[in-house]
């Protein structure tokens, strides 16, 4: 995710580095590049196309904003979706890091290295990676194959709170805590298995292929016609006009097609890096032992 001072109105103007700008670059030189040939071409005279129908253009503009408008709106839902779900994990990590100091001192620190890990094992998941998670190993009580199953499950958030789960009701049936207790422990971790599920839901449903793809085509489209019915009227401004209207449609499609998956590594993605070091230090400082290092911005750039 960039973060970015927007107070200066000046350097947000010539922003570069994080915007949607280098992305359409190719394709808007291309549309540009056709318009100052046809300015060319018909100032000299070399050739005369006909102007495109304006009524019709016209419709075709408006009926692509429309659908654009929807497209981005989907997106934009998406990435909110995100964020809120993640912005649920931190607050039910918080209320867990309240609520387990019901637990002797030894199953709470267990509990909440398992917490960590799991949000470690969620972000992984999310993002198709595998980062280093050693530094739990010791923390979490679990025996080798437990372990190894935390990287090789098909679901090794899933795995992980069926663990935790255990653990609650095993301490339950033994009477260590009471039942108010154990369902106020099991509703923070079925709180956690919904934001599990949410954001899965997010991971594996995109917008259907085929309405992106019809989109995407007419964008390009409307692009490579712009020149060939503005030409006539606007003549010399033809290629900068041209520009303008192009960069707003081109940008608006890849800007959409990049919150669409709000999980991954772009620059305008969720930093859940960050989102997890932020839950790791509130918890280690709630354990009163050394607290890891914020993660920092690279190029205003926060995973």
């Amino acid at each position: 995710m960039i973060i970015r001072n927007k107070n200066n109105s000046f350097k947000l103007l010539f922003a570069w580095h994080g915007t949607i700008l280098p992305k359409v670059m190719p394709a808007l030189a291309v549309v540009v590049s056709l318009s100052a040939i046809l300015v060319y071409l018909s100032a000299a005279h070399y050739l005369n196309t006909p102007e495109v129908p304006a009524i019709g253009f016209t419709i075709f503009g408006v009926i692509l904003s429309i659908f654009l408008s929807f497209r981005n709106t989907a997106c934009y839902d998406r990435w909110w979706e995100g964020r809120k779900l993640w912005g649920s994990l931190i607050a039910n990590t918080r209320h867990m890091i309240r609520d387990s100091h019901v637990l002797e001192d030894e199953q709470r620190t267990v509990l909440m290295y398992r917490i960590m890990l799991f949000c470690n094992l969620l972000r992984d998941r999310l993002r198709h990676e595998s980062q280093d998670i050693t530094h739990f190993k010791d923390g979490v009580a679990l025996t080798d194959q437990q372990w190894q199953q935390c990287r090789d499950n098909i679901n090794a958030p899933q795995y992980l709170l069926e663990i935790i789960q255990k653990d609650l009701v095993r301490t339950y049936k033994q009477g260590q805590i009471t039942d108010i207790i154990y369902s106020t422990l099991t509703r923070h971790t079925v709180a956690m298995g919904d934001i599990h599920a949410g954001c899965d839901r997010i991971m594996t449903t995109p917008l259907p292929f085929s309405y992106s793809v019809l989109l995407h085509r007419a964008v390009y489209s409307f692009c490579l016609i712009l020149p060939f019915s503005l030409e006539a009227s606007l003549g010399i401004w033809t290629p900068v006009i041209v520009a303008l209207i192009a960069y707003l449609f081109l940008g608006l499609d890849a800007l959409s097609a990049e919150l669409e998956e709000p999980f991954g590594l772009q620059e305008n993605d969720l930093p859940l890096d960050s989102i997890v070091r932020n839950i790791e230090r509130e918890m280690f400082s709630s354990l009163e032992v050394d607290l890891p290092p914020l993660i920092k911005t690279f190029n205003s750039n926060l995973r």
